[in-house]
């Protein structure tokens, strides 16, 4: 029997492309706890850290909306989050990404919780980062890590109340990372400095901490925070230790949230006596975390800083990170990130 002669309709001298491989229905990705602020950057800086994270599941569904199935985590007080997806983070950030790129399908998301409640993590940052991420490459054309920023913004704000990205954009990009309203800016890091963030057994709503900051400050001590923010940018780019610590040191915030939060007064002068280049609350509180000009001098403090907290009647769990953190990414295998 002849062989069945299958005619090409290509013209001639046009070139066959390769079949694009349509995108996967499901993904998973983490997103890392952050450290907001950084002390002398209020709703500016931020970065990430080597330590608790946020894990999220999302499917792709022909339905035209998001729904949330499920949260779990070993975290307390997960069972009290919204599961309507317009009032949980993750759940708007997925609403307002398919809404601007108008697509026809829509997302279902579940949550594994893993950096505590209203610990100055970043978790509800962690949950609509590693949202987008998973969401992101289930789309036809994915999009950069710039893109998805005014995404994470409009998650972020239905907890915070603000839009703010000093908690998203390190969580986005990896590292230090300053966040303005429209965009982020990697800052470099030397591989030599490391952090260690103290989470005691404590929670500290960001409404209750950015409510102590209400009253009006002097202009002198803005005029003497805008000299220690300039020295510690100036610090970071040049990799000057000396720098560092001349600029990491917080005038308006810290004197207000420190009096919310037991322990941390011991914890930072532990931290300091323990040749730490500066220390201060993380995010909103009640972490707190210390930069090091060494992991052995991160590594040595940690258990001093804990132990800190646990005077105070407070367990904690201490960290060791180095300060040009993990960014969110696709997880390929149990634990393992592409």
């Amino acid at each position: 029997m002849n062989d069945a002669i299958i005619e090409d309709p290509m013209a001639p001298g046009e070139s066959r492309l390769p079949a694009q491989t349509p995108p996967p229905l499901q993904a998973r990705a983490f997103s890392p706890a952050s450290v907001g602020n950084i002390g002398v950057g209020f709703d500016l800086l931020g970065h990430s850290i080597d330590g608790p994270r946020d894990i999220a599941t999302v499917r792709r569904i022909d339905a035209p909306m998001v729904r949330i199935a499920g949260i779990a985590g070993d975290v307390a007080g997960v069972d009290q989050l919204p599961l309507q997806a317009p009032r949980n983070t993750a759940g708007q950030a997925l609403i307002c990404l398919r809404e601007a790129l108008g697509l026809a399908h829509g997302f279902e998301l579940s949550l594994e919780k893993g950096i505590p409640l209203g610990s100055g993590l970043g978790g509800s940052a962690a949950s609509c980062v590693a949202a987008l991420v998973a969401a992101n490459a289930l789309l036809d054309t994915p999009l950069d890590r710039a893109a998805l920023y005014r995404f994470a913004l409009d998650g972020e704000s239905v907890s915070s109340g603000s839009r703010h990205g000093d908690n998203v954009a390190p969580m986005l990009l990896g590292g230090v990372v300053m966040a303005t309203h429209d965009r982020m800016i990697a800052l470099p890091a030397p591989d030599w400095l490391h952090a260690v963030v103290v989470h005691p057994d404590q929670v500290l709503e960001t409404r209750r901490a950015r409510a102590a900051l209400a009253d009006p400050y002097p202009l002198p001590v803005v005029v003497r925070q805008s000299a220690h923010l300039a020295l510690f940018l100036t610090g970071l780019q040049r990799g000057d230790a000396s720098m560092l610590r001349e600029g990491l040191v917080d005038l308006l915030v810290e004197p207000r949230r420190a009096p919310l939060i037991p322990g941390f007064a011991a914890a930072k002068a532990v931290a300091l006596d323990h040749r730490a280049l500066g220390a201060s609350i993380s995010g909103a509180g009640p972490s707190t975390f210390a930069w090091f000009g060494s992991r052995e001098d991160a590594e040595a403090a940690a258990p001093a800083m804990r132990a800190a907290f646990v005077d105070a009647g407070f367990d904690a769990r201490a960290y060791v990170s180095p300060v040009a953190g993990p960014r969110a990414q696709v997880l390929t295998g149990p634990g393992d990130a592409a």
